[in-house]
């Protein structure tokens, strides 16, 4: 166990309350607290150990305990002192329903941001927080609202011709066209302005920050790609299939709305490229493979190399 993995914990918690940077800090400031969202940015995007403090606040503010919030920090303050053996983890409260999680949305309310959870596999008291974050993309409930009866199914993975599974990373990831490895694509505004949202775009990858992007599986080679910002919350991306933005990729706040993107790898397998194909749209690329930043992503049809070809890898 390390500072970066306990962090990972950390993301992962975050991610299990369902609640936005913007929506914790007030959560902590309700509760006499402070927790700004330029803080927990800087938290959860760095491997270094969050003070013992503003990890109490963190877990609060996610809706977790005193007694949770203490073996947070045993934890936090075995790695600082260098102990072979970890504190034990927090508790399997941690990956159940929060108190007043709400009642589940109906496909009529979609302008309302709701989460609903299933409830996961019950784990022992015993078990370690590495061995937590090592199964948290399982354990996690789902974001579409489906229920699974008590157990968060492991999606089937596309197999190389070798066997060996070719899986993108798990959980934070950098999403970069190679045609221009330089870039990762975020958001930006379309060049010409003919539409007004935020699309995605190619820009500097030491320019992404504070915005993270987060790979979600709903099942077999289909994912969806979610943003996490401090100021606009979690955005899943769309396709857009018309109107002014057709064929531009923008991100809805209700990620029911987000397009399901197939991962399909791109050879030689094993080197973490990808296309991706949404159905009946055909692949994001980088329109004309454009080498330059701020070029929009466009759906295009399918040719599987230049701008349509992108390296998905772990987030350092």
């Amino acid at each position: 166990m390390n500072a970066g993995e306990f962090v990972a914990a950390l993301r992962a918690l975050r991610l299990w309350s369902g609640l936005s940077y913007r929506e914790l800090a007030a959560k902590a400031q309700a509760s006499g607290g402070s927790l700004p969202p330029s803080t927990i940015t800087s938290m959860l995007g760095r491997n270094t150990l969050p003070r013992a403090p503003l990890i109490t606040t963190f877990v609060h503010a996610c809706g977790l305990d005193q007694d949770t919030a203490d073996r947070w920090v045993a934890v936090r303050n075995s790695i600082a002192i260098g102990s072979e053996h970890p504190a034990s983890a927090p508790p399997p409260e941690l990956l159940e329903s929060p108190p007043g999680s709400g009642t589940e949305q109906t496909p009529a309310d979609l302008q309302v941001k709701r989460r609903s959870r299933s409830r996961p596999v019950v784990i022992g008291l015993g078990i370690t927080l590495v061995l937590m974050i090592s199964i948290a993309a399982f354990l996690l409930p789902e974001r579409d609202g489906s229920q699974h009866d008590g157990v968060v199914a492991v999606p089937e993975l596309p197999s190389t011709p070798t066997g060996a599974v070719a899986v993108p990373p798990n959980g934070w990831v950098r999403i970069r066209p190679v045609s221009a490895p330089h870039l990762c694509l975020t958001d930006g505004r379309v060049r010409d302005r003919r539409y007004v949202p935020l699309v995605a775009v190619q820009r500097r990858c030491d320019a992404v920050a504070p915005q993270g992007t987060m790979l979600e599986s709903v099942g077999g080679d289909l994912y969806r790609i979610q943003w996490h910002h401090p100021d606009y919350g979690k955005g899943c991306l769309k396709a857009l299939s018309d109107g002014p933005g057709i064929g531009l990729l923008e991100p809805m706040d209700e990620c029911l709305q987000g397009s399901r993107f197939h991962l399909e790898p791109s050879a030689p397998y094993g080197s973490n490229r990808y296309v991706l194909r949404v159905d009946g749209q055909g692949c994001v690329g980088i329109r004309d493979s454009d080498a330059s930043e701020g070029v929009e992503a466009v759906m295009e049809r399918c040719v599987g190399r230049g701008g349509q070809v992108f390296l998905i890898e772990a987030a350092s």
